[in-house]
């Protein structure tokens, strides 16, 4: 089952960059579908119309549908607020707010006006484990969250978005400055989550996609080359481009 389907998406930046030109694809639910390419290529783009954050950018136009569920994120209509409490987002620098570990955890919940204690400590320990944290900070909810590692940071970052219960989550190289236990923390959290969770990876290297995609997408200048089961498109890829990058002759 597709749980978003982009359909001829095309976005032009005020700069006369055009970042994405005519994608077409389809994101099956609970699976993890990887964005990689060289940079520039469109993959941060892409992501960021999944819940609207290009709005925040210098963008011209853009054209095209992107569906989830069904509906056209990219309607004017749409409520986007509510679409990015469906779709989180989880960046490539952690950005960890000025409180402690538990309240970082809570602080999307409060905002929604929810002030039950013995929820709002069932929604920190819920996300702290799907996030594969809980085992190492349970002890120190009070503590500041600016006092973990980076790589504890960035699943407290992921933890923030699994408390306010979203059916999609996007990240954006989340493991780009971690070293490699904490990359691999992230990226086995990631597994268990996709049983539950629809999951969309701009990952970091080559050999994180190949690692972690359940389905890929080769984007390279804003063009999507070439989509499909991430086995199949590493192992076999069928446009020559992807090949040459895979094999690092590019890029």
């Amino acid at each position: 089952m597709d749980k978003i389907v982009v359909d001829n998406l095309t976005l032009q930046y005020t700069d006369g960059t055009e970042s994405l030109r005519g994608v077409s694809m389809a994101i099956p639910a609970n699976a993890i579908t990887v964005l990689f390419g060289p940079a520039g290529g469109g993959k941060s783009s892409l992501l960021r119309c999944f819940n609207r954050l290009n709005d925040l950018a210098d963008v011209k136009t853009v054209s095209g549908r992107v569906l989830l569920d069904g509906i056209n994120v990219l309607d004017p209509a749409m409520d986007v607020v509510a679409l990015r409490r469906k779709v989180g987002m989880v960046f490539a620098r952690p950005v960890v707010l000025p409180f402690s570990i538990r309240g970082n955890v809570t602080y999307g919940l409060e905002l929604m006006g929810i002030r039950d204690a013995r929820r709002l400590e069932e929604a920190v320990e819920q996300s702290l484990r799907l996030a594969a944290l809980w085992d190492e900070v349970h002890q120190r909810l009070d503590d500041p969250a600016i006092a973990l590692s980076g790589g504890q940071q960035q699943r407290l970052c992921l933890a923030r978005s699994l408390a306010l219960q979203p059916e999609v989550i996007l990240l954006d190289e989340p493991t780009s400055g971690l070293d490699p236990i904490s990359t691999g923390k992230v990226e086995a959290a990631l597994q268990e989550l996709k049983k539950n969770y629809t999951i969309v990876l701009v990952p970091h290297s080559v050999q994180q996609a190949g690692r972690t995609a359940d389905f890929a997408a080769f984007l390279l200048q804003g063009e999507l080359v070439e989509f499909g089961p991430g086995k199949d498109l590493f192992t076999h890829p069928r446009d020559q481009r992807t090949e040459d990058y895979i094999t690092g002759r590019f890029g």
